[in-house]
């Protein structure tokens, strides 16, 4: 019997029968600057027409994944938040510089390629792509059996924005003084599955249909609740020119690790616990895991996904046009 690479276990067939799949929602998600559909070697995209309108323009690119949060949909088989997840996580990401999103590029890896699972996983980051405005320009789906084990997946996105460089948002105007401004997440994001899961699965035994008093949702579709995109709303206020002197994506380390990420030598964020409502999950986690608060707020958002730092004389109008909170100040 002759060997194919099919026999090897991977399946080109269906790797064209997902492009196939997806062609002309993901040409959706582009804009007029976008010159190939997908296909190509390669991605082009007329970043001089892009550019056109500003005087200084300076690209910001970001590369991230979902983490472990692939871990609980796999056990969920439901595979459609995660790939919204990777588009709201990577512009997240450089929206906190006062970037717009250009160009999505993404790499989705399996042990052996399922068409129903990469539509769904591909309609869910297209979605997040329009909703963005980013153009999903192109990616690579990979079949590795013996790299990956069985029904195993990993998937990575990479986005480009541009800012103005005068207009690059960087903390080192902040000073004393100024007003923290939380918006609300809608849970734990992509961020701290590792600890979630051994939490409620290995720990308290329960399952991702099980049901706990407090939540009004299984415990699996608590955890896959969708990444909030922050883009749109972010991107609106600068548009507004409001002026949002730092951003702080809050991911992996919590508010404890990230704020910090953005402010000049010699200013702390204070913080005031009890000025956001933090969802009922974290709560639960923080229970029945016995974790200490300092933790809690180190490894999870605790329901703050970005925090924006402004003038106190902004901080009605931020509020008054996004769903946040005033949750601290700025301290020498």
């Amino acid at each position: 019997m002759s060997m194919t690479y099919q026999s090897a276990g991977v399946d080109i067939v269906a790797g064209n029968q997902v492009v196939d799949n997806i062609k002309k929602r993901v040409a959706d998600t582009f804009s007029p600057h976008v010159m190939t559909g997908l296909g190509a070697f390669g991605a082009l995209f007329d970043i001089k027409a892009a550019l056109a309108p500003y005087r200084s323009p300076v690209l910001v690119q970001s590369v991230d994944g979902v983490g472990t949060k692939l871990t609980v949909a796999k056990m969920m088989n439901r595979f459609d938040t995660i790939g919204h997840d990777i588009v709201a996580n990577c512009c997240g990401d450089i929206v906190a510089m006062g970037a717009r999103p250009l160009t999505f590029l993404d790499y989705v890896a399996h042990e052996r390629l399922d068409v129903e699972i990469m539509d769904s996983i591909m309609n869910g980051m297209i979605d997040a792509c329009i909703e963005c405005g980013v153009s999903l320009v192109g990616g690579e789906t990979a079949e590795m059996p013996g790299t990956y084990t069985t029904g195993e997946h990993d998937i990575v996105g990479c986005v480009t924005g541009v800012v103005e460089r005068d207009n690059i948002i960087n903390g080192s105007a902040i000073q004393a003084g100024d007003v923290i401004i939380g918006l609300s997440s809608s849970g734990l994001h992509t961020n701290g599955y590792s600890l979630a899961r051994k939490i409620l699965f290995d720990g308290a035994g329960l399952g991702v249909h099980s049901r706990v008093d407090g939540l009004d949702n299984s415990i699996g579709e608590e955890l896959l609740k969708p990444h909030i995109n922050y883009t749109r709303p972010v991107l609106a206020l600068l548009d507004a020119g409001i002026h949002i002197k730092g951003i702080a994506h809050i991911t992996g380390g919590g508010l404890i690790e990230n704020i910090p990420r953005v402010l000049p030598k010699g200013m702390r964020a204070k913080i005031c616990k009890g000025s956001w409502p933090i969802p009922p999950l974290f709560h639960l986690l923080e229970k029945i895991g016995k974790v200490e608060p300092r933790e809690m707020y180190r490894t999870f958002n605790m329901g703050i996904g970005m925090v924006l730092i402004c003038d106190p004389a902004d901080a009605a109008s931020i509020l008054r046009q996004i769903n946040a909170y005033r949750i601290g100040d700025i301290v020498r």
